[in-house]
Protein backbone atom coordinates (compact mmCIF):
# COMPACT_ATOMS: atom_id res chain seq x y z
CA UNK A 1 0.00 0.00 0.00
CA UNK A 2 1.32 3.29 -1.18
CA UNK A 3 1.48 6.07 0.98
CA UNK A 4 -0.67 9.10 -0.45
CA UNK A 5 1.97 11.84 -0.33
CA UNK A 6 0.49 13.13 -3.62
CA UNK A 7 -2.48 13.83 -2.16
CA UNK A 8 -0.75 15.09 1.10
CA UNK A 9 1.37 17.59 -0.95
CA UNK A 10 -1.75 18.53 -2.80
CA UNK A 11 -3.59 19.20 0.32
CA UNK A 12 -0.13 21.47 1.90
CA UNK A 13 -0.39 23.43 -1.36
CA UNK A 14 -4.09 24.49 -1.31
CA UNK A 15 -3.42 25.67 2.48
CA UNK A 16 -0.26 28.02 1.02
CA UNK A 17 -2.38 29.01 -2.02
CA UNK A 18 -5.58 30.19 0.52
CA UNK A 19 -2.86 32.07 2.72
CA UNK A 20 -1.19 33.72 -0.06
CA UNK A 21 -4.34 34.41 -1.73
CA UNK A 22 -5.81 36.11 1.84
CA UNK A 23 -2.65 38.39 1.74
CA UNK A 24 -3.12 39.46 -2.17
CA UNK A 25 -6.56 40.23 -1.30
CA UNK A 26 -5.42 42.71 1.20
CA UNK A 27 -3.96 44.71 -1.80
CA UNK A 28 -6.81 43.91 -4.44
CA UNK A 29 -9.12 46.97 -4.90
CA UNK A 30 -12.69 45.34 -5.57
CA UNK A 31 -12.95 46.44 -9.02
CA UNK A 32 -9.92 44.73 -10.00
CA UNK A 33 -10.43 41.78 -7.91
CA UNK A 34 -13.82 41.40 -9.37
CA UNK A 35 -12.32 41.57 -12.68
CA UNK A 36 -9.72 38.58 -12.15
CA UNK A 37 -12.26 36.58 -10.54
CA UNK A 38 -14.64 36.93 -13.61
CA UNK A 39 -12.21 36.13 -15.97
CA UNK A 40 -11.10 33.05 -14.01
CA UNK A 41 -14.29 32.07 -14.06
CA UNK A 42 -14.61 32.39 -17.83
CA UNK A 43 -11.29 30.28 -17.88
CA UNK A 44 -13.79 27.64 -15.91
CA UNK A 45 -15.98 27.81 -18.52
CA UNK A 46 -13.55 26.95 -21.16
CA UNK A 47 -12.13 24.04 -19.15
CA UNK A 48 -15.55 22.56 -18.50
CA UNK A 49 -16.78 22.54 -21.86
CA UNK A 50 -13.66 21.11 -23.44
CA UNK A 51 -13.99 18.16 -20.47
CA UNK A 52 -18.12 17.62 -21.22
CA UNK A 53 -17.48 17.83 -25.20
CA UNK A 54 -15.26 14.80 -24.37
CA UNK A 55 -18.13 12.75 -23.26
CA UNK A 56 -18.48 9.27 -25.30
CA UNK A 57 -22.35 9.66 -24.53
CA UNK A 58 -23.75 13.03 -22.98
CA UNK A 59 -27.16 10.76 -22.24
CA UNK A 60 -25.39 8.89 -19.46
CA UNK A 61 -23.84 12.34 -18.28
CA UNK A 62 -26.75 14.24 -18.18
CA UNK A 63 -28.56 10.69 -16.24
CA UNK A 64 -25.90 11.03 -13.89
CA UNK A 65 -26.29 14.65 -13.00
CA UNK A 66 -30.19 14.63 -12.93
CA UNK A 67 -29.94 11.40 -10.37
CA UNK A 68 -27.37 13.12 -8.43
CA UNK A 69 -29.32 16.56 -8.21
CA UNK A 70 -32.12 14.73 -7.08
CA UNK A 71 -30.54 12.39 -4.49
CA UNK A 72 -28.32 15.64 -2.97
CA UNK A 73 -31.60 18.10 -3.05
CA UNK A 74 -33.69 14.83 -1.02
CA UNK A 75 -30.72 14.70 1.44
CA UNK A 76 -30.56 18.14 1.73
CA UNK A 77 -26.56 18.08 1.03
CA UNK A 78 -26.18 21.54 0.62
CA UNK A 79 -27.92 22.41 4.25
CA UNK A 80 -26.14 19.92 6.11
CA UNK A 81 -22.31 21.16 3.89
CA UNK A 82 -23.17 24.63 4.89
CA UNK A 83 -23.88 24.36 8.37
CA UNK A 84 -20.85 22.30 9.01
CA UNK A 85 -19.21 24.88 7.12
CA UNK A 86 -20.45 26.82 9.43
CA UNK A 87 -19.30 24.99 12.60
CA UNK A 88 -15.63 25.72 11.23
CA UNK A 89 -15.82 29.05 10.93
CA UNK A 90 -17.28 29.59 14.55
CA UNK A 91 -14.42 27.41 15.99
CA UNK A 92 -11.78 29.35 14.28
CA UNK A 93 -13.56 33.07 14.91
CA UNK A 94 -14.04 33.50 11.50
CA UNK A 95 -15.94 36.58 10.49
CA UNK A 96 -16.27 36.12 6.83
CA UNK A 97 -19.65 35.73 5.06
CA UNK A 98 -18.40 34.15 2.41
CA UNK A 99 -16.54 30.75 4.08
CA UNK A 100 -19.12 28.81 3.30
CA UNK A 101 -19.71 29.03 -0.29
CA UNK A 102 -15.38 29.39 -0.13
CA UNK A 103 -15.17 26.35 1.41
CA UNK A 104 -17.76 23.95 -0.75
CA UNK A 105 -17.09 25.88 -4.19
CA UNK A 106 -13.13 25.14 -3.85
CA UNK A 107 -13.64 21.39 -2.62
CA UNK A 108 -15.67 21.37 -5.53
CA UNK A 109 -12.95 22.33 -7.80
CA UNK A 110 -10.11 20.44 -6.48
CA UNK A 111 -11.75 17.41 -6.73
CA UNK A 112 -14.34 17.08 -9.20
CA UNK A 113 -11.80 16.71 -11.95
CA UNK A 114 -9.99 14.12 -13.82
CA UNK A 115 -6.56 14.82 -12.71
CA UNK A 116 -7.87 14.05 -9.10
CA UNK A 117 -8.76 10.10 -9.92
CA UNK A 118 -6.40 9.45 -12.28
CA UNK A 119 -3.31 11.38 -10.63
CA UNK A 120 -4.53 8.93 -7.07
CA UNK A 121 -4.36 5.95 -9.14
CA UNK A 122 -1.23 6.80 -10.93
CA UNK A 123 0.68 7.15 -7.21
CA UNK A 124 -1.48 4.43 -5.31
CA UNK A 125 -0.57 1.52 -8.60
CA UNK A 126 3.21 3.01 -8.57
CA UNK A 127 3.31 4.70 -11.94
CA UNK A 128 4.56 7.86 -10.42
CA UNK A 129 3.03 10.95 -9.40
CA UNK A 130 3.49 13.41 -12.50
CA UNK A 131 -0.16 14.00 -13.13
CA UNK A 132 -1.18 14.66 -9.10
CA UNK A 133 2.43 17.05 -9.22
CA UNK A 134 0.91 18.98 -12.16
CA UNK A 135 -2.73 18.97 -10.76
CA UNK A 136 -1.01 20.51 -7.56
CA UNK A 137 0.41 23.43 -8.95
CA UNK A 138 -2.77 24.23 -10.99
CA UNK A 139 -4.69 24.23 -7.72
CA UNK A 140 -2.11 26.65 -5.94
CA UNK A 141 -2.98 29.28 -8.57
CA UNK A 142 -6.65 28.30 -8.41
CA UNK A 143 -6.72 28.62 -4.65
CA UNK A 144 -4.64 32.14 -4.59
CA UNK A 145 -7.48 33.56 -6.57
CA UNK A 146 -10.52 32.05 -4.59
CA UNK A 147 -9.19 32.88 -1.65
CA UNK A 148 -8.52 36.18 -2.57
CA UNK A 149 -12.40 36.44 -3.21
CA UNK A 150 -13.64 33.90 -0.87
CA UNK A 151 -11.86 34.19 2.02
CA UNK A 152 -10.55 31.83 4.67
CA UNK A 153 -13.00 28.49 3.68
CA UNK A 154 -10.62 27.92 0.90
CA UNK A 155 -8.05 27.05 2.73
CA UNK A 156 -10.63 24.40 4.64
CA UNK A 157 -11.04 22.32 1.24
CA UNK A 158 -7.57 20.73 1.56
CA UNK A 159 -9.22 18.52 4.02
CA UNK A 160 -11.59 17.35 1.00
CA UNK A 161 -8.47 16.65 -1.38
CA UNK A 162 -6.75 14.59 1.30
CA UNK A 163 -9.57 12.60 2.36
CA UNK A 164 -10.86 12.49 -1.37
CA UNK A 165 -7.26 11.82 -3.30
CA UNK A 166 -5.66 10.00 0.11
CA UNK A 167 -8.34 7.05 0.04
CA UNK A 168 -8.14 7.26 -3.94
CA UNK A 169 -4.44 6.68 -3.20
CA UNK A 170 -4.60 3.97 -0.75
CA UNK A 171 -7.51 2.17 -2.58
CA UNK A 172 -6.44 1.87 -6.13
CA UNK A 173 -5.25 -1.39 -6.05
CA UNK A 174 -9.15 -2.96 -5.39
CA UNK A 175 -10.85 0.16 -7.26
CA UNK A 176 -8.72 0.34 -10.11
CA UNK A 177 -10.41 -2.71 -11.93
CA UNK A 178 -13.32 -1.02 -11.86
CA UNK A 179 -12.23 1.70 -13.98
CA UNK A 180 -12.96 1.12 -17.21
CA UNK A 181 -12.37 3.89 -20.03
CA UNK A 182 -16.42 4.50 -19.75
CA UNK A 183 -16.51 5.10 -16.15
CA UNK A 184 -13.03 7.37 -16.15
CA UNK A 185 -15.01 9.27 -19.14
CA UNK A 186 -18.13 10.01 -17.56
CA UNK A 187 -16.34 11.48 -14.52
CA UNK A 188 -14.45 13.71 -16.20
CA UNK A 189 -17.25 14.63 -18.58
CA UNK A 190 -19.51 15.49 -15.29
CA UNK A 191 -16.38 16.64 -13.67
CA UNK A 192 -16.17 19.00 -16.47
CA UNK A 193 -20.09 20.33 -15.79
CA UNK A 194 -19.55 20.76 -12.48
CA UNK A 195 -16.64 23.30 -13.69
CA UNK A 196 -18.75 25.23 -16.15
CA UNK A 197 -21.19 25.65 -13.06
CA UNK A 198 -18.37 26.56 -10.48
CA UNK A 199 -17.43 29.39 -13.75
CA UNK A 200 -21.01 30.24 -14.02
CA UNK A 201 -21.76 31.01 -10.40
CA UNK A 202 -18.20 33.31 -10.42
CA UNK A 203 -19.85 35.59 -13.60
CA UNK A 204 -22.67 36.19 -10.89
CA UNK A 205 -25.73 34.94 -13.20
CA UNK A 206 -28.57 34.49 -10.98
CA UNK A 207 -29.94 32.22 -9.34
CA UNK A 208 -26.63 30.34 -7.90
CA UNK A 209 -26.16 26.48 -9.22
CA UNK A 210 -25.99 24.77 -6.03
CA UNK A 211 -22.95 23.06 -6.53
CA UNK A 212 -23.23 21.02 -2.56
CA UNK A 213 -26.60 19.06 -3.83
CA UNK A 214 -24.76 18.29 -7.13
CA UNK A 215 -21.78 16.26 -5.72
CA UNK A 216 -24.19 12.85 -5.47
CA UNK A 217 -23.35 13.25 -9.40
CA UNK A 218 -20.20 11.88 -9.51
CA UNK A 219 -21.39 8.45 -7.56
CA UNK A 220 -23.98 7.84 -10.53
CA UNK A 221 -21.18 8.66 -13.05
CA UNK A 222 -19.16 5.94 -11.57
CA UNK A 223 -22.03 3.70 -11.30
CA UNK A 224 -24.25 4.23 -13.95
CA UNK A 225 -21.45 2.97 -17.12
CA UNK A 226 -20.94 -0.29 -15.58
CA UNK A 227 -24.72 -0.69 -14.96
CA UNK A 228 -25.60 0.22 -18.45
CA UNK A 229 -23.35 -2.47 -19.61
CA UNK A 230 -24.26 -5.36 -17.73
CA UNK A 231 -27.83 -4.63 -18.43
CA UNK A 232 -26.52 -4.43 -22.17
CA UNK A 233 -28.61 -1.08 -22.50
CA UNK A 234 -27.47 1.71 -25.72
CA UNK A 235 -26.33 4.45 -22.99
Amino acid sequence: MVFPLGAALNALVIGLGAVGGLFIGKYLSEKLATLIFQLFGLCLLAIGLKMTLGSLNILTVILAAVLGATLGETLRLSQRLTHLAERLKARFNGQNPLFAEGLVTTSVMVCAGAMAIVGSFEEGLGQGRTTVLTKTLIDFFSCLILAARFGSGVAFAAVAVLAYQGTLTLLAGVLAPFMSPGVENCLQSLGGLLIMAIGVNMLGVKPEINLANCLPALLFAALLPGLFQVLALPL
